[in-house]
């Protein structure tokens, strides 16, 4: 337990260190009043501040060793992972290549082109003066547009005659 006469001594004490701490306090706050009046003098402001703040930071993580590390670490993986796609890339482009050239691609392709050959001369065999695919698929749009706006309906088969 504490006498009375220590009990005053550490109220004296407590009522000191708040007066100081008061005292403290406003001087603190006409400091920052004045930092800031010079930082508007020489043009300086919050956005610029958090700028070099940032700069600094960067630049401080930056020459870490850790940083340097990670960055050796993954800019080597990256260069492996480029090389990587490149060799699948190539793989790819080879194999596409072997199919090409092999005799079920071949066969498969000889059957579409006679296949194209066949309609085109169909189609272009109904048509006096011939004429390329495009040009047939052309003016039987351009007629069944002209028969749909004539009001006659036709028949797909009549369609496909024309």
């Amino acid at each position: 337990m504490l006498s009375e006469e220590e009990k005053e001594e550490l109220k004296a004490e407590l009522v000191q260190l708040e007066d100081e701490i008061t005292t403290l306090r406003q001087v603190l706050s006409a400091k920052e009043r004045h930092l800031v009046e010079i930082k508007q003098k020489l043009g300086m402001n919050l956005m610029n501040e958090l700028k070099q703040n940032f700069s600094k930071s960067w630049h401080d993580m930056q020459t870490t060793t850790a940083y340097k590390k990670t960055h050796e670490t993954l800019s080597h993986a990256g260069q492996k992972a480029t090389a990587a796609f490149s060799n699948v890339g190539t793989a790819i482009s080879k194999k596409f290549g072997d199919m090409r050239n092999s005799p079920t691609f071949k066969s498969f392709e000889e059957r579409v082109e006679t296949t194209v050959t066949s309609l085109k001369t169909k189609v272009g065999g109904m048509n006096p003066n011939g004429g390329s695919f495009e040009e047939v698929l052309s003016s039987t749009a351009h007629a069944s547009a002209q028969s749909l706006a004539g009001g006659s309906r036709r028949t797909k088969e009549e369609e496909l005659q024309c």
